[in-house]
Parts: structure tokens; C-alpha cells; sequence
């Protein structure tokens, strides 16, 4: 499932080739053929992101909720009136198609694709955690996710996880936030002193913005500025059995909440 950085850098595109026009949408697929009249010619306001729900705000004020889910993805298509795009017949189940007259983008398999009300955007926002990648200029994103941690005797492990304690770390960024703070994954929130959830905070907003700047969830911070492709970016995920990169001890696995914890047994104590 795509991770927060992953949707922003969506809702980047959506706003660079199409926030201020007048778009169209449709449904080859027909899932989604009746909401998508309630918007379709609207001119695009803005695109935004929480987490992993992308926001799509029209000029009438209706909004378009996308959340992706597991298989859930994007295509783009630019200079579509050159090629004659439109006429060609749409390759797969596309439930829904944006575009104005120079650029397309193409839905396929989200979890959720639906037309809502400012007062629904409202109720999504309240229920769901902070978001590291939204601006915070007052810090009270940041005391959200700070009270909602310490309140909390689940593991820090299952509440990274819980989209209303944070909203946009999945399951890579999970495991390697956990590393780069030294923090035992099974440690109860309530237990961990303020500073180190601060920390926590902090360092999923500097890792984060890396994911969107370079497409790629890069953790080690030697290689922030290098090659956003080299295959060894993390520090614990999926490197079960193998050394820690830092201490030499064998990287464990277990399953927490039906998703898989990587760990360093050495360094996370």
C-alpha cells in the first residue's frame, strides 16, 4: 500500500497540471460513471493529502475522496489532444479519468474513489492523526501526536500503524522510524517520555519530505543526496535474518496486528 509520501507527491502533480482549470471526468469502468458527473467540467481548486487520503476540491465545493488501498494506482498521459488520446479505447478497469485539453490521468483499483461534501472532508480530517507532511506552523499537529501516544498503552509499534494516531507511516517507514530512534517496537506509548516521541515526530516529517522529494522511501541518511534508486535504502525492512548495519545482530521478524515488524533485537532494546 502506498505510504503518505507516495499520495502528496500525487496531490503535487494534480496541482501542477491542473489546479486552476477546468477538468472533465468520466468512468470507462462505470463504478464511479454517477458520482463523477457532480464534478465533471468543474474547475479544480486544489489537490491535497492526509495520509493516504487524497482530497480533489472543485469549484462547486464538492470534493473527490481517492484512497488507493492495496492495489489502487495512477497513470498519467500528457500532450493527450496531439496523440488523440481520447479515442483510443482505455486499457483495463479504469474507474476514473481526470483531464483537461493537454493532460489525463487514469484511476485504477482504489479502495475508495467518491464524491463528498466540505462537511464530510471535515468529519475525515477529525477522525484521522496528524500528518508529518502538512505544514504545522503553530506545533499542534505535532501535540496531537504527542497525546495521543502517551495516552496509549498499545506497543509504539501498533500505533505508528493506527492511521487516527498518525496518519501516513505504513509499514516500511514504521519499522525504520522505530530503528533510527533505538526504540524497542513493543514499548506501550504511555511509557515513553515526551522528547523521544517528539523526536519521533520530527524525524517522520525529515523522512517523509525525502520520500516525496525523491519518489523513493530512502532512511539511511547517507544516502539522502545520492542515488534515489540504489537498492539497499533501509536500515531493518525486509532484511530479516540478515546483519544490522549498525551492531552486526540478525534483523528479527514477527507479525503484529497481521502486518509484518522488522527490528534490530542489538540496537532496539
Amino acid at each position: 500500500m502506498p505510504e503518505g509520501h507516495t499520495v502528496h507527491r500525487t496531490a503535487n502533480e494534480f496541482n501542477r497540471l491542473f489546479a486552476g482549470k477546468r477538468i472533465w471526468v468520466d468512468s470507462p469502468q462505470g463504478r464511479f460513471l454517477g458520482a463523477s458527473v457532480r464534478v465533471s467540467g468543474q474547475v479544480l481548486v486544489e489537490a491535497s493529502a492526509i495520509g493516504k487520503q487524497l482530497f480533489l476540491h472543485f469549484e462547486n465545493n464538492l470534493w473527490v475522496r481517492i484512497h488507493l488501498g492495496i492495489y489502487g494506482k495512477w497513470q498519467w498521459h500528457t500532450g493527450i489532444e496531439e496523440s488523440g488520446f481520447l479515442d483510443q479505447p482505455t486499457k483495463g478497469e479504469v474507474r476514473a479519468r481526470f483531464y483537461s485539453t493537454d493532460a489525463l490521468c487514469e484511476l485504477r483499483g482504489p479502495t475508495v474513489c467518491e464524491v463528498i461534501t466540505t462537511n464530510d472532508v471535515q468529519a475525515i480530517h477529525d477522525r484521522l492523526g496528524p500528518d508529518p507532511l502538512n505544514p504545522d506552523p503553530t506545533g499542534e499537529e505535532l501535540e496531537r501526536f504527542v497525546a495521543r501516544v502517551q495516552r496509549s498503552s498499545q506497543s509504539i509499534a501498533a500505533l505508528l500503524m493506527d492511521q487516527s494516531v498518525i496518519s501516513g507511516v505504513g509499514n516500511v517507514y514504521r519499522a525504520e522510524l522505530l530503528f533510527r530512534a533505538c526504540l524497542d517496537p513493543y514499548a506501550p506509548g504511555k511509557t515513553l517520555p515526551r522528547d523521544v516521541v517528539v523526536a519521533l515526530w520530527e524525524d517522520a516529517v525529515a523522512l517523509l519530505r525525502v520520500g516525496v522529494k525523491h519518489g523513493v522511501m530512502i532512511t539511511r541518511d547517507e544516502l539522502f543526496e545520492s542515488d534515489p534508486e540504489k537498492a539497499e535504502r533501509n536500515f531493518v525492512y525486509k532484511r530479516e535474518g540478515e546483519g544490522c548495519r549498525v551492531c552486526g545482530k540478525k534483523v528479527s521478524i514477527a507479525l503484529l496486528a497481521g502486518r509484518k515488524l522488522y527490528w534490530c533485537p542489538g540496537c532496539q532494546k
